[in-house]
């Protein structure tokens, strides 16, 4: 069954999208770019223009579900407040269209693909790269393009594990909530 999959990495200046097709449970790249949101001084302009254009890639690609990367908090409350609009406004275009939306930390999203929470932006779009057999030429030259194949991908590595109803804080706790599957030696 083929599934296509929006990933979509919030910005305020540029906002990076990526679509994903997955057949037999393969994942490959459909297409990759950004928006660009630098000619707008007006903010309320770039939201218009941000439901405009993520409703065009919806409208072209007809995804069944949406990945956008969740804000990182930081010190700046203007630039987090600016960042969640943008953010609510790519969400509200896929709400319009009824595609299901799921949210990932950016720790998430890193550690999905490179195996590390801390890896860079360029860590990740080579691994990608590699990962999807992407063609240098069809590389983005702004990261937030692959940020946002990364969202995809991430959901896409998630949709067929099976999600567990145990919760744990870390090794110690699994040990301890476990007792029955520890191997007690005499």
């Amino acid at each position: 069954m083929e599934k296509i999959i929006l990933g979509i990495d919030p910005g305020t200046n540029l906002m990076g999208y990526g679509v994903l097709k997955v057949l037999d449970n393969k994942a490959q790249m459909i297409t990759m770019g950004v928006i660009d949101l630098r000619k707008f001084s007006d903010a309320y302009m770039k939201l218009g223009h941000i439901y405009e254009r993520v409703t065009g890639i919806i409208d072209s690609y007809l995804p069944d579900e949406m990945a956008i990367e969740a804000p990182f908090f930081g010190k700046n409350v203007q630039s987090m407040l600016k960042l969640g609009r943008a953010q609510g406004t790519a969400i509200a275009a896929a709400i319009r269209h009824g595609v299901p939306i799921h949210e990932y930390a950016p720790m998430k999203i890193k550690m999905a693909i490179t195996g590390q929470g801390q890896a860079s932006k360029e860590q990740v779009a080579a691994m990608l790269q590699r990962i999807l057999k992407i063609n240098e030429r069809d590389m983005c030259d702004f990261m937030d393009a692959t940020d946002a194949l990364g969202a995809a991908y991430c959901h896409f590595l998630q949709l067929n594990r099976p999600v567990s109803q145990a919760h744990y804080r870390g090794w110690k706790d699994f040990v301890n909530k476990n007792q029955e599957r520890i191997c007690k030696n005499s």
